[in-house]
């Protein structure tokens, strides 16, 4: 038996969702037409609170294009450590937008001082002017945080009063959303433009959405296109979305719990470095602080028995669980590992 806890990607849908996709009414959605990607559009759109949505082939092309509608070339956008689209996204930020990033804070954010620090003036014969602040909720590469609420309106408000956009990665908002309370309008609200993804978490098969203003999502359409992703009957990827939205999102906090189950039997282990107050959804990133263990040895050893992960530095492992890993199998997770990194 394998245990897949690579990436909450690697689900395949379940027989029903099949059963959603193989019923689904369809058309081009170049002409509109997909009367189930627009039913899956407007859904989206009135749960993040936003005039209009955008189906998209991915999230990295999502938030590709929101870097092309928000920022021009030679322009300064700031991000924190770690962020998908610095590290992710093959340097697609720099070739198809022209974009230089600023990085601050850690690896679980920035703070509104710290923001309001960064920004480069416009107008300035040296500087490039930061026009854009992208913020990355949950954060993968902080091990799935959530940013606090509170310091995202904050810097939000900062960027407004001083004309920088501000664009929310929310490709696992849905964790947040729960793990919170907060409503997806309310997580959403303080942003110019938002992207959540249809395939982390959820379990759909493809596609991610872009949200924002009506004038924003039309011209959107364009650098859609011009990435590559005019696509023509999309409905069965809806259908799979509409089916997820349904059946998979609230159930979210299983994940949550599982990746914390494993974390627990980590944590205490003399060869880990974790802290557990990072551990607060379904992604958990741990060093090794064993000298003579890498990361990939880890990887290799545990994938001989059974159990997928992923090297994310010499010393890095990250660990995502999902809806098609149980309980049990987290279980006998963190057996395997356990074993190996007692030795």
């Amino acid at each position: 038996m394998t245990i897949d806890l690579r990436s909450d990607t690697v689900t395949r849908p379940s027989p029903a969702m099949r059963q959603a996709m193989l019923e689904a009414e369809v058309g081009d959605i170049q002409y509109d037409d997909d009367p189930t990607v627009n039913l899956l559009q407007e859904r989206i759109a009135d749960l993040l609170g936003k005039e209009a949505a955008l189906w998209m082939p991915s999230g990295t092309q999502a938030n590709q294009v929101g870097l092309l509608l928000l920022t021009r070339p030679g322009d300064d956008v700031i991000a924190s450590q770690g962020a998908h689209s610095i590290f992710h996204e093959a340097g697609g930020s720099a070739k198809n937008a022209g974009i230089q990033f600023t990085i601050i804070g850690n690896r679980r954010g920035f703070s509104a001082a710290e923001f309001s620090e960064a920004i480069k003036p416009r107008g300035h014969q040296v500087y490039p002017p930061t026009t854009l602040v992208l913020v990355e909720n949950t954060h993968n590469r902080a091990g799935g945080t959530i940013w606090p609420q509170n310091e995202i309106i904050e810097i939000c408000k900062s960027a407004r009063s001083q004309n920088i956009s501000t664009y929310l990665d929310g490709a696992r908002l849905w964790n947040a959303q729960v793990e919170t309370g907060l409503s997806l309008a309310e997580l959403a609200d303080p942003f110019d433009l938002v992207m959540v993804a249809l395939t982390k978490g959820l379990g759909a098969p493809g596609g991610s959405m872009l949200a924002g203003s009506s004038d924003l999502i039309r011209d959107a359409v364009r650098f859609r296109r011009m990435l590559g992703g005019a696509m023509r009957q999309v409905g069965f990827f809806a259908a799979a979305a509409l089916h997820a939205l349904d059946h998979n999102w609230q159930r979210l906090k299983e994940d949550h719990a599982n990746a914390r189950l494993i974390a627990e039997v980590l944590a205490p282990l003399p060869a880990v470095d974790l802290d557990l107050s990072t551990v607060e959804t379904n992604i958990i990133y741990f060093d090794i602080s064993n000298p003579n263990l890498s990361a990939m040895d880890l990887v290799q050893q545990a994938r001989e028995k059974g159990l997928y992960m992923n090297a994310m530095g010499p010393k890095t492992i990250r660990i995502v669980t999902h809806l098609d890993v149980s309980t049990a199998d987290c279980k006998h997770a963190g057996e395997i590992l356990g074993e190996l990194l007692s030795h």
